[in-house]
């Protein structure tokens, strides 16, 4: 049974998908501990009602960020994870704590990367006239939404969409995006570093496409 640690900031719909899966038998694993730099996130929330070792940890009480992360990694590892999973998780983390764990930390992302790392992508797509937009499950390295691209769900952009109906319609795919590439992890199927990822024991040369 993989073991795995979700860091959130937000409302954690993602965690929400991936209990409702593993509660249906959907997905074979189980979810160790939700870490949340947000006291009053809705990830913490779910956690809770579902049982799971709910942790916040406050950035006022670390003095510098490398303060905070060595806290919530502390945390983190004595849960003993075999995956973390980033999923709305809203703190660049430092280099040293992802270095320490690079084969082992993925996160969600609301583009089709390498298209619009950082914040505020629904917006940056309509803004720049795509009529594609989508969202991709990457390796965490140190730097920003860099890492390999293991898969990515599309969507096509509707000539009315704004920010926020983007968002909204593209969320179940995200959903179904995350919870594919657990299965696959769960499953022996996938592995990967900070500069391959292997899948069924070949190496990928493209992001593998769930839609």
């Amino acid at each position: 049974m993989v073991r795995i640690a979700v860091l959130a900031s937000g409302r954690g719909s993602n965690l929400l998908a991936m209990i409702d899966a593993i509660q249906r038998g959907e997905l074979g694993a189980c979810i160790v501990g939700v870490f949340s730099d947000k006291a009053a996130s809705g990830a913490l929330a779910h956690a809770r009602a579902a049982g799971i070792h709910a942790v916040h940890v406050d950035p006022k009480t670390c003095s510098t960020r490398a303060d905070f992360d060595c806290a919530l990694f502390r945390a983190v590892d004595d849960c003993m994870p075999d995956l973390i999973v980033c999923a709305g998780f809203m703190r660049i983390l430092s280099p040293e704590v992802v270095a320490a764990r690079v084969a082992r930390i993925i996160n969600i992302h609301p583009s089709l990367l390498p298209n619009y790392p950082g914040l505020h992508t629904h917006q940056r797509a309509i803004a720049a006239g795509d009529i594609e937009h989508g969202a991709s499950v990457h390796v965490v390295i140190p730097a920003l939404d860099a890492g390999p691209v293991i898969a990515q769900t599309h969507l096509m952009i509707a000539a009315n969409d704004t920010a926020e109906s983007l968002a909204a319609r593209l969320l179940p795919h995200e959903h179904r995006l995350l919870l594919q590439v657990l299965r696959w992890f769960a499953e022996g199927r996938l592995r990967f570093d900070a500069d391959h990822i292997h899948f069924d024991e070949h190496k990928l040369t493209a992001p593998l496409r769930v839609d």
